[in-house]
């Protein structure tokens, strides 16, 4: 390595949005190891002590931390999420679909941006079940993640339930169209939305930084696309916890099926058409929206 060259940061890791600034750390979510870059030393007329980027160590995040950064991020996008329809339909459609997209699409963004590097934010029974079967998370978490994201989308559903009832049926997804035609649009919006995730989270020639913005947009571009025929859902706590608050659950298993299936095709198909980069081969320095 010559002298004036820059140290090449770590690849980017297989979680969604972390880390999502070109720095030092490595997220401790990322299961994958293989795609951790060679020895590259600092110059050796370098003030000393002289040291290697891959001796830095890995930051140990506990389960425990990841876990209460699920939950409040899963908490904070069900409540959004589920407050625009509920709003709409208590306030005769003062929110519009627009309003909904952009309730559900922001809070995934800001969400990614403040704890993608704590637990990934998955937020997504969905995602974190494709992640764990393309190897980009571990097995062993997966029960755990679930089980955060389901609680916080019950708790949020239950917190809106108080502060709006009776309107609460307004947030749950229910289909304006035929059975077979919510499966297939919430299969289709979940494959869109993780093969944008896994582009972004998992490949060193995307932009890592722009997780949070490109996930968000998907996000909404598929609401505005399902919201108003199946309710676009693309993830199973979204539908679940307000379906318990409201006592409602009209063909729900739609909405745990079909999220899984296309979040399983979409993860898929974007690790078969994604290039490969050569063990030698140097990935693209990452860029960052805030410079």
């Amino acid at each position: 390595m010559e002298g004036g060259d820059a140290a090449t940061p770590p690849a980017t890791p297989g979680t969604p949005g972390g880390p999502l600034f070109t720095s030092l750390r490595v997220d401790s979510l990322s299961y994958d190891r293989k795609s951790m870059p060679r020895r590259k030393c600092l110059p050796l007329d370098a003030p000393l002590p002289h040291t290697c980027f891959t001796d830095f160590p890995t930051p140990d995040i506990s389960l425990t931390r990841k876990l209460g950064a699920e939950f409040v991020g899963t908490f904070i996008l069900i409540f959004a999420a589920t407050a625009g329809p509920i709003l709409n339909e208590k306030y005769s459609n003062s929110e519009t679909l627009i309003g909904n997209a952009a309730c559900a699409g922001l809070a995934v963004m800001i969400i990614i941006l403040s704890t993608g590097h704590i637990s990934g934010a998955h937020l997504n029974p969905s995602l974190t079940i494709a992640f764990a079967a393309l190897r980009h998370f571990p097995w062993a978490q997966v029960p755990a993640y679930i089980v955060a994201q389901v609680s916080a989308s019950i708790c949020a559903s239950f917190a809106l339930k108080g502060i709006f009832h009776p309107f609460m049926s307004g947030g749950v997804t229910i289909p304006s169209v035929s059975t077979g035609q919510a499966f297939a649009l919430e299969f289709l919006i979940t494959f869109n939305l993780l093969f944008v995730v896994t582009a972004v989270a998992t490949d060193t020639r995307a932009v890592g930084e722009l997780a949070g913005i490109a996930v968000g947009a998907t996000v909404m571009l598929n609401i505005l696309v399902a919201g108003k025929s199946s309710g676009g859902s693309m993830n199973p706590v979204r539908t679940l916890g307000p379906a318990i608050a409201a006592g409602n659950y009209k063909v729900i298993w739609v909405y745990l099926l079909a999220p899984t299936l296309g979040a399983l095709a979409g993860a898929g198909i974007y690790t078969l058409v994604k290039l490969q980069t050569s063990d030698d081969q140097e990935p693209r320095s990452a860029r960052s929206f805030r410079r």
